[in-house]
């Protein structure tokens, strides 16, 4: 199963376009996945036959799971033990994955298809009744907390009920009757009469300690995150350099183009990556690669469902108009789980903006394999000194930010991190109005 974004934790098998027994190319699609956040196809990292499906339709398998094995010492046309049950194998596979697209329960497969698949079609199935469609992963969320999905306006394409909509309904919408937990019966609170104030000293023993408001282990989601952060601190020698900058023109930049912030730090920051190539780089093991181009990742929060980096290909070749409506484009198709894979890796360098929800400083941690991250914080009006072109000093009310920026010792020094973060806030000061 393969990683496709920081936060993708498993992955649900839809459809085997091969079988056992049939010849593969290398690079040809053999089957179709479906994610909580990307829906793919999956290719054949060499050219043999298909010996063994290890995880059938309607599965759902952690990132990293072993699909399939290919036998890479085969040739083509040679007889093979499952020629003969091909056809059937396909047929039956075929039946499943029309369950899936196809309106009603998964439940009308017929005859021994049905329960050939039965286990499959319990544990997997993207449907229930009305003819809407779920995720596996989402019907197991469902049915851990007795939750009827028709309930739940979903948000995803066509309406689709996603993870998120799921946990958010179990946040805030979920019903007040639901079944309590069987070892501890649950017994209405009933009005008692108020205690008499007790001395101090004797308050402690006749008061238990608060009990905690609950707790539940990590959701699948997090603990991919979690992982990936922790393997990223582990690998990188991290340090954090901040600067100031002054955006005030920036802003009134920003206004006359119908722009926000982020377009034009991003533009910015692509300008002065190309003064900067060590920054413009991934590293690893003992390999560092520079890039030309710049392959800009752009951090979207998926609120419930995480984070994930779409990757602006060559993005110099962008102005701050055109950046803008790519990062709009990307972050409205990954709320949307519209992504393919190519959109999420091969990135070169990496922003992210917490700023919009008011913070002010912060030390990300870097998207491995890159070699930095800018991070770009609340733009807050503040009295500051400035200085005239004589040399007079005086008070202004200005927007300042906070340029933060984790970045890899192994690869790089502080004193070129410090100059990289103070021309790219020199530019920013500077910035042309249109």
């Amino acid at each position: 199963m393969p990683q496709m974004g920081v936060s993708v934790a498993e992955g649900t098998v839809v459809e085997w376009k091969k079988q056992v027994g049939d010849w593969v190319e290398a690079d040809e699609v053999i089957a179709a996945i479906s994610t909580d956040k990307i829906d793919t196809d999956v290719e054949a990292p060499a050219a043999g036959r298909l010996q063994e499906i290890l995880v059938q339709v309607g599965e759902t398998v952690e990132v990293g799971t072993v699909l399939a094995h290919i036998a890479t010492d085969a040739k083509p046309g040679e007889a093979h033990s499952s020629e003969g049950d091909s056809a059937s194998s396909a047929e039956g596979t075929s039946e499943a994955a029309a369950a899936l697209e196809a309106p009603g329960d998964a439940g009308e497969l017929q005859g021994d298809t049905a329960e050939e698949h039965d286990s499959s079609v319990q544990e997997g199935t993207g449907r229930r009744a009305g003819g809407r469609r779920y995720s596996p992963v989402v019907m197991r969320i469902a049915a851990e907390h007795d939750i009827d999905l028709s309930k739940i306006e979903g948000t995803g394409r066509g309406g689709r009920v996603r993870k998120q909509d799921v946990l958010a309904y179990i946040e805030n919408g979920a019903p007040s009757e639901a079944p309590m937990h069987i070892e501890s019966p649950y017994k209405p609170d009933e009005p008692v009469a108020p205690k008499k104030r007790a001395p101090r000293f004797e308050r402690a023993a006749e008061e238990p300690a608060p009990a905690p408001a609950g707790s539940a282990p990590l959701s699948r989601m997090r603990q991919s995150i979690g992982r990936a952060m922790v393997e990223s601190l582990r690998t990188a020698a991290t340090c954090t350099t901040v600067v100031e900058a002054d955006m005030t023109r920036v802003d009134a930049a920003r206004r006359k183009l119908g722009v926000t912030y982020l377009p034009v730090i991003a533009r910015a920051t692509i300008e002065t990556l190309r003064e900067f190539p060590p920054l413009n780089a991934t590293l690893e093991g003992e390999n560092l690669t520079t890039y030309d181009g710049v392959h800009l990742g752009i951090a979207v929060s998926l609120g419930e469902g995480g984070l994930i980096v779409p990757v602006i290909r060559d993005a110099q070749e962008l102005s701050v108009e055109g950046l803008a409506a790519r990062i709009k484009e990307l972050a409205k198709r990954a709320r949307a789980n519209e992504l393919t894979p190519d959109e999420v890796r091969g990135g070169s360098f990496t922003i992210t903006n917490p700023g919009g929800y008011g913070s002010i400083i912060a030390t990300p941690v870097i998207n491995q394999p890159q070699v930095a991250i800018l991070d770009t914080e609340a733009i807050v009006k503040r009295p500051v000194v400035i200085t005239d072109e004589l040399g007079n000093d005086s008070i202004a009310i200005r927007h300042m930010t906070y340029l933060c920026m984790s970045w890899d010792h192994r690869a790089l020094d502080g004193a070129l991190a410090a100059q990289f973060l103070r021309a790219l806030a020199d530019r920013l000061e500077a910035w042309p109005l249109p």
